[in-house]
């Protein structure tokens, strides 16, 4: 009897606190998890290395902190690792194609697919994009089951959404959380705009699908952010659009085509928002153009800030990477920059972005310096030097003291390039310009620094 009071006291709570989820108008996952788990898959990778094994041969005396040196000539070799990794993907196609992460499958020798029913399959890997993280499996199956693909623009911040993937190797494992922005930039992932959301993701959970409340697939979960490598409150998926056009792409056969202007860009702080007169903070300052590139053919200028892209805004920087990866290669977009204190339409062309980039590299330079004003030692640059260096005007910073030049964030073996939008051409043209500036107002200053262009914004005194 006792124990039969139990389980009516248990079975009343559960009926309590299913009301009081009712009420307070909770989302109820199970259905979309009874019609989608089938077709989220565990996918297991092994992968073969040969770094050292810690304890053969030995350490060369003097290696830098946190590496271990060489191993000896004559003593033991490397020996073979097999690692493996874990992870999920989600089934696209009865005939077996599979979307996940490109990083769970990273240099792997052998793939295993695992569905729901336990049935295991070895995966055959049809294209990896890293770029966009996103990989496409295939595997020998046919009448299984799929998802429904949603629309990730739809997404509003405080939506529900719900992960299923193998956390930890737990496989079918169901979380939920909301969406806490949408088109996330990250660092290193200049081609995606994240969904970011408060879903509980894990190691295991890469690759696995995202759902919003009605059961269509709105993403794939690629990363976290933590200091532990446990879940912290900050998850990021690749939208699901993005992803199905990478698949299309890796189905079929072809290089995944990235869009490309030829630029480099920088955000615009509040002193270089003054130091070009623009009345706020935003948009993607250009720093350098690449010459012979579509930005250099459609007329873009360093020193533009790109505020609009084909009819998007650009509010920051990070904003214009993933617009301009998207765009159609070898057409025109308008865009809007700011040009010379106003607003300025253009036409970009967008071409595709090629397999290496050209840039510029950046000797040491060894001369007797000319001692200039703002803390800075510069000296001019020859011919052959700027040649050499790839920048038609210029004077190399040889030192940096304290002073107006520091503050602003010029370091020793910056070339100074422009001032005020004017070419630099000697130091004896750069102390001209500097006692024509009024003080304590910025001014734009374009330095090359190693292989990269930026802009900083000096306050003369």
């Amino acid at each position: 009897m006792r124990a039969g009071r139990v389980s009516v006291a248990v079975g009343l709570w559960c009926l309590v606190m299913a009301a009081v989820a009712a009420a307070a108008n909770l989302p109820n996952f199970a259905a979309v998890v009874a019609a989608n788990r089938a077709a989220v898959v565990n996918i297991s990778s092994t992968s073969v290395t040969t770094e050292p094994i810690p304890g053969l041969g030995r350490v060369v005396p003097g290696a830098p902190s946190g590496f271990s040196g060489h191993l000896e000539e004559r003593g033991p070799r490397p020996q073979p690792l097999i690692t493996k990794s874990l992870g999920s993907g989600v089934i696209i196609s009865p005939d077996g194609y599979i979307l996940t992460c490109a990083h769970v499958i990273d240099h792997a020798r052998r793939v295993t697919v695992r569905l729901v029913n336990r049935r295991e399959y070895i995966a055959h890997i049809v294209g990896v994009d890293v770029r966009s993280d996103i990989a496409l499996l295939k595997i020998r199956a046919r009448g299984l089951p799929t998802v429904t693909v949603g629309h990730p623009s739809r997404l509003k911040v405080g939506e529900w959404v719900l992960a299923i993937g193998a956390p930890f190797g737990f496989g079918n494992s169901a979380t939920a959380g909301i969406v806490s922005a949408t088109g996330r930039d990250l660092p290193g992932s200049d081609y995606v705009s994240f969904i970011q959301t408060d879903v509980p993701i894990n190691p295991g959970n890469s690759g696995g699908p995202l759902f919003d409340p009605r059961g269509r697939v709105v993403g794939i979960n690629s990363q976290i952010y933590s200091r532990t490598g446990g879940f912290m409150g900050l998850s990021f998926a690749i939208p699901i659009n993005l992803a199905m056009r990478v698949g299309r792409d890796l189905r079929a056969g072809r290089h995944v085509p990235w869009g490309w202007l030829g630029v480099t860009i920088q955000g615009v702080t509040r002193r270089l928002a003054l130091s070009f007169h623009m009345p706020k903070p935003y948009g993607a300052l250009v720093s350098s153009v690449i010459p012979g590139s579509p930005a250099a053919h459609s007329g873009l200028r360093v020193g533009d800030v790109i505020v609009r892209f084909d009819h998007h805004p650009v509010l920051e920087s990070t904003n214009l990477p993933p617009l301009v990866g998207l765009a159609p290669i070898g057409r025109r977009v308008p865009a809007t920059v700011y040009r010379d204190d106003h607003l300025v339409r253009i036409e970009l062309a967008v071409g595709a972005l090629p397999q290496a980039i050209p840039a510029v590299l950046h000797p040491a330079l060894a001369r007797p310096a000319h001692q200039a004003t703002l803390g800075l030692a510069l000296q001019n640059l020859n011919a052959g030097e700027k040649v050499e260096l790839g920048v038609p005007a210029g004077v190399l910073v040889d030192g940096v003291t304290h002073g107006a030049a520091e503050k602003a964030g010029i370091e020793s073996g910056d070339i100074i390039l422009s001032l005020a939008g004017r070419s630099v051409d000697s130091v004896a043209t750069f102390r001209q310009m500097i006692a024509n500036l009024p003080p304590r107002v910025p001014v734009p200053v374009l330095v090359r620094r190693g292989a990269a262009s930026l802009f900083l914004a000096l306050s003369p005194r």
